[in-house]
């Protein structure tokens, strides 16, 4: 290959060679630049069929896409604009500064925005439009990190007061006026739209909005636009495998109404991105090569003299040849170093700059910090077809901090600023502020009646109005099916058995058939619908496709054939939970973000949900999504054969994280339809910011009616199963509770202590021990505030209060799920949990159940020895239980083994 290469790149004919360029130049300035790139596509095809190799080249030189007779020229007045932009620059420095002059280390970061305020400045004065009666608004995903500099536009324009600058990071001594630290959703509801901070699901999130976009579009629930997504990321934060991961899904489906803007200011939290190499020729490859259109921004309107010059290519090969960590010392070490390290490599560069100062050569600007060439790439980004667009914007970390941190590895941590820092970025932006007070480092507002506010509310109000701003509520009013739409999971199986996955998917099809909102369901999968017995759904909605189905599919002769359409209504997102979960969150907050409220059901093997994309969904809570996550094949012992990788045993407890998150482990279809109602009608109809997660399994078992008056306590998390009836003097009782598919084994274990040792038990259902615990602990909480009050009594103890025995739980989950409740059981009851503690492994369920202690013989005999340690059996009734059941006493501790 070395060979090769040289080969490819030795002129062994220059005369000939330099013909060639004649000609080639002499297309472009008669015909132009497409007209060269047909030919030479033309001749590189001709190659590739007489069989030479031409590798592919995914990068370009390291200069600016858009040559400069090419860009577009921007409206507006300029001087204006960057005078906006530095008063933005210095209150939101101000705003860092000043919090950290407070107890308390509150943080923040000025270095981040400090590069990016150029970028921002750019979308806001020209190409992001509000949602308004004309157009549907553009959606921002602003960089978690550069939130200051957005509150201080905001300032600026009037929508937060100065006093709440002073609250920044303070949300609970600011008594609701307090700004969040990064953009955050719940916490400043009326402003931001999307949770960005985490690195890596910003990029990820933006993606798969643009296609819910084009699904809305497609399926006629809205009106196609121009309207796009702007997602921010640093250059570092590219390295999050969420970042990248999906950019091929944006290139394949053609989202032209995606823009990323990567602020390549060439360091990360702790040094260069890339200091032995180049970040943005490395990204503009990976972009291109997934079929983005990459827009270099490299080089500002001051090299483009120098550029001019350069007839011999010597500077574009030095731009080339120079790494990262070298460009970062440049900056750092200011014009003399430049000229000596960077220039100074060749005599013909050393020329270019002989007569430039050494402040001259400092003043030499990145792409991303002129107006001009970002507005040119703005321009192109929003104006490209069928591809989305990458701009990858060269800036500077600290831009105008000087020695305290302009590109210097440590920027990113700079939260204070010395005396001298502070008069050198006042100095350095022109900001009237006078000595006497530059020690405050106080904001500074021209004057709601001032010229730059008067420019900065005209630009906004041509484009629609505010920006951030989030919707709350959605004006399309819809109604929620009663639960007696749902008679075909309320009613029992008779003998007939299904599983829980089953009545989930009928509930589905029920809800798809509802003529109010059947067309806003969305069922997403990760390419296992057939396991969750959904494959009914492709031949009935069809399977989203944005260009339609090209070919017959292989089983077009079945009844349930795999159709995709450009209108379908399932979203299948292959082998990827994160994109799943993503596409979910985008039709989850579709409420908010394009005014269309859309119920969304993604189902997914539970053990590769919030263990996987756990940080995704507790930034859906944040954004307040609404909808149901369905975790397929719960539990640690249904999934039989699979093992412990897919066995989960702990996903209530990661749900149960999340504040606004309704958790639900149903045993029976009928307690999967009043959930379901429930959730439907609070979510779509009561537009409460909640979301769902249910488990279902698949195991198949025959399921009762609904029994009556159980609807409050299934949604409250507990309700009597089956009474025993008032207990017989001296007789035994024990109190059975139970979840999920280990309900039926409790159920199964009632009745041999019944007939082996004359043990009655009352069975209680458990669908959320989840909710149950958090009613508890509201109970305690609202009678430690109300000590005079009457005392709340919590459900839980409210259910077992007077009841006789000890109660003893089991669940196909961890012992500590069960275990929620301990504090909340009436004083004196005994309890006893069992759970599925440790790794899961492959066997059938009998043994599984069986190897975890939660069949139905070690649940009668956790019974009886809670029985026992009260006096109501002896210890002769568990050790003839051991024996009669055939119980090891001498088995591993299934957590250790």
């Amino acid at each position: 290959m070395d060979q090769l290469d040289d080969i490819l790149h030795q002129d062994l004919d220059p005369t000939e060679t330099q013909e060639w360029v004649e000609s080639l130049n002499a297309v472009i300035n008669h015909d132009g630049t497409e007209r060269a790139h047909y030919l030479l596509e033309k001749m590189v095809d001709s190659t590739r069929r007489a069989g030479g190799y031409l590798p592919f080249n995914p990068t370009t030189e390291y200069v600016n896409t858009i040559a400069p007779a090419n860009e577009a020229k921007m409206s507006g007045d300029a001087a204006m604009e960057w005078r906006i932009r530095t008063l933005i620059r210095w209150n939101a420095m101000a705003m860092v500064v000043r919090a950290n002059r407070k107890p308390g280390e509150l943080g923040g970061h000025i270095a981040s925005f400090a590069s990016s305020a150029t970028l921002y400045d750019v979308g806001f004065n020209h190409f992001w439009r509000a949602p308004s009666a004309d157009h549907p608004g553009d959606l921002v995903f602003h960089q978690g990190h550069s939130s200051p500099g957005i509150y201080a536009r905001s300032f600026l324009e009037g929508r937060i007061a100065e006093e709440q600058l002073d609250l920044f990071r303070m949300e609970v001594a600011g008594h609701g006026r307090g700004l969040s630290s990064y953009p955050h959703p719940w916490l400043m509801p009326d402003y931001w739209q999307v949770p960005t901070v985490s690195m890596g699901l910003g990029p990820i999130q933006a993606i798969y909005q643009a296609q819910f976009w084009k699904y809305l579009e497609n399926r006629g629930l809205m009106p196609k636009t121009d309207r796009k997504i702007w997602c921010f990321m640093g250059d570092g934060e590219t390295d999050e495998p969420e970042s990248l991961g999906a950019i091929s899904l944006a290139g394949r489906e053609g989202l032209d109404n995606l823009v990323f803007v990567i602020n390549a200011n060439l360091q990360r939290l702790d040094g260069p991105v890339r200091g032995n190499g180049k970040i943005i020729q490395e990204l503009e490859g990976v972009f291109r090569g997934a079929g983005w259109n990459a827009i270099k921004v490299v080089w500002g309107s001051y090299w483009d003299p120098l550029l001019a010059r350069d007839t011999k290519g010597v500077l574009r090969k030095l731009m080339m040849e120079t790494v990262d960590g070298e460009y970062q010392a440049c900056k750092a070490f200011g014009g003399a170093y430049t000229r000596e390290h960077f220039f100074g490599k060749y005599p013909e560069t050393r020329e270019m700059v002989a007569n430039l100062s050494d402040d001259d050569i400092w003043r030499l600007n990145r792409g991303g910090h002129d107006p001009h060439k970002v507005y040119a790439a703005y321009h192109q980004a929003v104006n490209t077809k069928g591809m989305p667009t990458v701009i990858l914007a060269k800036t500077v970390k600290g831009y105008g901090m000087g020695s305290a941190g302009e590109s210097q590895n440590p920027t990113h941590q700079q939260k204070k600023l010395d005396a001298d820092s502070v008069r050198h970025f006042r100095d350095r932006f022109n900001i009237p502020v006078t000595d006497d007070k530059l020690a405050d480092v106080p904001y500074y507002h021209p004057g709601k009646d001032s010229p730059e506010v008067e420019y900065m509310m005209e630009r906004r109000r041509a484009l629609g109005g505010f920006l951030p701003q989030r919707r709350r509520q959605t004006d399309i009013k819809l109604k929620a099916p009663e639960l007696s739409a749902f008679t075909q999971i309320t009613n029992g199986t008779g003998e007939r058995e299904i599983s829980t996955t089953m009545a989930l998917v009928r509930g589905m099809n029920l809800l798809l058939r509802d003529k109010q909102i059947g067309e806003r369901i969305v069922p997403i999968v990760a390419d296992e619908a057939r396991t969750f017995g959904m494959e009914g759904m492709f031949r009935q909605i069809g399977i989203y496709a944005p260009f339609g189905q090209k070919y017959r599919p292989q089983d077009a002769d079945q009844l349930l054939y795999y159709r995709e359409d450009q209108k379908g209504q399932v979203l299948q997102e292959g082998i990827s939970e994160a994109g799943g979960m993503a596409a979910w969150m985008a039709a989850a907050s579709s409420y908010s973000i394009s005014n269309q409220p859309m119920l969304p059901f993604f189902i997914y093997y539970s053990m590769f949900g919030f263990q996987r994309i756990g940080d995704l969904a507790w930034a859906a809570g944040d954004m307040r999504a609404r909808g149901f996550l369905i975790g397929g094949t719960a539990g640690r012992t249904t999934l039989n054969g699979e093992g412990l990788q897919h066995e989960d045993g702990h996903s209530h407890l990661m749900s149960g994280s999340i504040p606004n998150v309704k958790s639900y482990d149903p045993t029976f279809s009928y307690e999967i339809a009043v959930i379901m109602q429930d959730g439907t009608r609070r979510m779509l109809q009561e537009q409460e910011d909640v979301y769902y997660y249910i488990t279902v399994m698949n195991e198949n078992y025959s399921h009762p009616d609904l029994p009556q008056g159980t609807e409050e306590g299934i949604i409250k998390g507990m309700y009597l199963f089956k009474d025993a009836g008032k207990p017989k003097k001296g007789e035994p009782r024990v109190q059975l509770l139970g979840s999920g598919t280990i309900l039926r084994e409790v159920i199964a274990a009632a009745e041999l202590l019944e007939k082996d040792f004359g043990v009655t038990s009352d069975i209680w259902s458990c669908p959320s021990f989840t909710e149950l615990r958090r009613d508890g602990f509201d109970a305690e909480r609202w009678n430690r505030l109300h000590p005079e009050a009457e005392q709340r009594v919590p459900y839980v103890t409210g259910l077992l209060q007077g009841r006789q025995g000890p109660a003893v739980a089991a669940t196909d989950y961890v012992r500590e799920f069960a275990d929620q409740i301990r504090a909340f059981m009436p004083d004196g009851m005994r309890y006893t949990v069992l759970g599925t503690d440790g790794f899961g492994r492959s066997d059938t369920r009998e043994h599984l159940r069986g190897f975890f202690e939660v069949d139905r013989y070690w649940i009668a005999l956790s019974a009886l020895s809670a029985l026992a340690k009260e006096g109501k059996v002896n210890a002769k009734d568990v050790a003839r239980a051991i024996k009669t059941y055939k119980l090891d006493p001498e088995k591993p501790n299934p957590l250790t083994v």
